[in-house]
C-alpha cells in the first residue's frame, strides 16, 4: 500500500530543474512538505514510485531526500528499479547500492 503523500508527490511528477522550481516557490513548497510528511522506512513499492521522481538536478536538496527514503526500503537495492533509467540520480543510487552506502 501507498501512503497518501507519496501518492500526491506522485501526482507533482519528477522534481523539477531547481531554476524551474525557483519560479515555481509554491509547487516546491509542495514537495518539501510532502517529503517531510513522509517517515521511515518505506516500503518497495513505495521506493519505486520515489524513484520515478527524481528529475534532473538536486532541486534545492530534494533529490537527497528522495534518495534517502528510497534507501530506506526493506528490499534495498531493488535491482530491477535501478535498470530501469540512466537518470543521474538512478545512476548515483546505483554506485551507491554498489558500495553498500546507506
Amino acid at each position: 500500500m501507498i501512503r497518501q503523500a507519496i501518492q500526491t508527490l506522485a501526482g507533482l511528477g519528477p522534481l523539477p530543474v531547481s531554476s524551474a522550481a525557483a519560479e515555481d516557490l509554491g509547487r516546491l513548497e509542495s514537495y518539501q512538505e510532502l517529503l517531510e510528511r513522509i517517515t521511515r522506512p518505506v516500503s518497495d513499492e513505495e521506493a519505486a514510485v520515489l524513484m520515478g521522481l527524481l528529475g534532473p538536478d538536486e532541486c534545492f536538496g530534494l533529490a537527497w531526500a528522495l534518495v534517502h527514503l528510497v534507501e530506506s526500503a526493506p528490499g534495498w537495492p531493488l535491482v530491477e528499479e535501478l535498470s530501469k533509467s540512466d537518470n543521474e540520480w538512478i545512476k548515483l543510487l546505483r554506485d551507491r547500492a554498489s558500495r553498500g552506502c546507506e
